[in-house]
């Protein structure tokens, strides 16, 4: 999207396991999406809720003595949308975890109107994961506008035929777009990564201009 001259920006709503980068307590997968944007954004702005502890967000919130509050993330995501033409809001830990007493993080995705690319970790047990968490998407009636196949492990035994399953459940029985398969990479950098996703089916997907704006640059 921003090599296409495009607004985007990274938002992760909730981030759970900060290191200490350039002298600041930030979350890896926050200071990647904030790097990768094209709009200038803050790692605040990227990440409104970090959290130092590597688990559960709700329970790494607890063990700071604080809350999730649901009404701020929103406005986050909110202004996050105001101020690009694309934002690329990366989940945590799957799609319904819970982030507080009476909502989780599906809400975030219905709260803001968002359609849903579902990245499957190609290892044993994805295929259940991937139709599971396909069916509760669209059971709040979120467009699910696609798939990427992500190779978590390379050894994974079988790998090709469990693609293979994916591509039969999803995009033939379910109409859901493959947007891509990442291999496995010793180096998965934004660029790196985006050059295994599907142009073609990204630009159907989201309405892409097909050419690349010639004066954009984005260093990532």
């Amino acid at each position: 999207m921003a090599r296409r001259g495009l607004a985007v920006s990274g938002f992760k709503p909730v981030a759970a396991g900060t290191s200490l980068i350039g002298g600041t307590y930030v979350n890896d997968d926050v200071r990647l999406l904030r790097e990768a944007s094209s709009t200038t954004v803050t790692d605040a702005e990227v990440g409104p809720f970090q959290f130092g502890t590597a688990c559960a967000p709700h329970i790494a919130a607890a063990l700071e003595g604080r809350a999730i509050d649901r009404g701020a993330l929103m406005a986050a995501g909110r202004a996050a949308l105001a101020r690009s033409d694309f934002v690329v809001a990366e989940g945590v830990g799957g799609f319904c975890v819970p982030l507080g007493p009476d909502w989780d993080s599906s809400h975030i995705a219905c709260g803001l109107g968002l359609p849903v690319i579902l990245v499957v970790g190609l290892r044993l047990g994805c295929l259940n994961h991937a139709l599971l968490t396909a069916e509760a998407i669209k059971a709040r009636h979120l467009p699910l506008a696609g798939w990427i196949a992500n190779t978590i492990d390379p050894g994974m035994a079988f790998l090709e035929q469990n693609l293979s399953t994916l591509r039969h459940e999803l995009d033939e029985r379910q109409q859901v777009p493959c947007l891509g398969v990442v291999p496995w990479l010793d180096d998965p950098r934004p660029e790196s990564v985006a050059a295994h996703l599907d142009d073609a089916a990204l630009r159907s997907a989201f309405g892409l201009p097909e050419r690349v704006a010639p004066v954009m640059t984005l260093n990532i």
